[in-house]
């Protein structure tokens, strides 16, 4: 009887993650051919804000396993603004190996729009095509982020990333600690379906239009 139930389960498992993959690629296929318009717009809006930088911005994060990849978004910062974050470390508003502030210095004007909207995302469905990332998941990190992470943290890493997570659509992000951030996405990995996926997309969707990110 067991084993007839650990069948069963196994059979759903693999189904789920047949069915989500498909999912990704017919979504952000589309999204991408459709969107392309948006994109290059948001492109604009970027190189007439700060033309110092491609309106591009590719940075390494790490996946599921562990792996590394290059994910891409729209850039929101002034250039070498990786190099200026040792400068206001210490302004770090969250406890954890995760760095954000409010009024973080190196967003330019049309950043903070880009931020609120989730529309620096956009790229990232690249990113879902390839099978890097899926819609749904754990944000990714980067690697100097998960060279902190405790035990209980790096089980983040066991599914693929995602671009929309439950704290993504937390009303009040800034509330959280890191530790509730990783207890989110740990309850999203006991509880994922396609129900679930969808549910969260459309709160993502929300989200966007009413420009309550970060």
């Amino acid at each position: 009887m067991s084993s007839s139930i650990f069948m069963i389960e196994k059979q759903n498992k693999t189904s789920y993650l047949f069915l989500k993959r498909v999912q990704d690629i017919v979504f952000s296929l589309t999204a991408l051919l459709l969107l392309l318009p948006l994109f290059v717009l948001i492109s604009l809006m970027i190189v007439l804000n700060d033309p110092s930088a491609s309106p591009l911005y590719k940075q390494v994060r790490i996946g599921q396993g562990g792996k590394p990849f290059v994910m891409y978004k729209f850039r929101t910062m002034i250039k070498g603004a990786e190099q200026m974050k040792d400068q206001i470390s210490d302004q770090n508003e969250r406890h954890g190996p995760v760095f954000k502030m409010k009024r973080d210095p190196r967003i330019i004007r049309v950043g903070y729009f880009l931020r609120s909207t989730y529309l620096d995302e956009l790229p990232q469905l690249w990113n879902v095509l390839l099978g890097d990332m899926s819609l749904v998941g754990p944000r990714p990190a980067l690697p100097a982020e998960v060279e902190q992470y405790t035990a209980y943290q790096r089980n983040r890493l066991l599914v693929t990333p995602g671009l929309t997570c439950f704290w993504q659509v937390y009303p009040d992000q800034n509330a959280l600690s890191f530790d509730e951030w990783v207890a989110m996405d740990l309850e999203y990995i006991e509880q994922r379906g396609l129900l679930l996926d969808w549910m969260l997309i459309l709160k993502t969707i929300k989200v966007m239009v009413f420009a309550r990110g970060e």
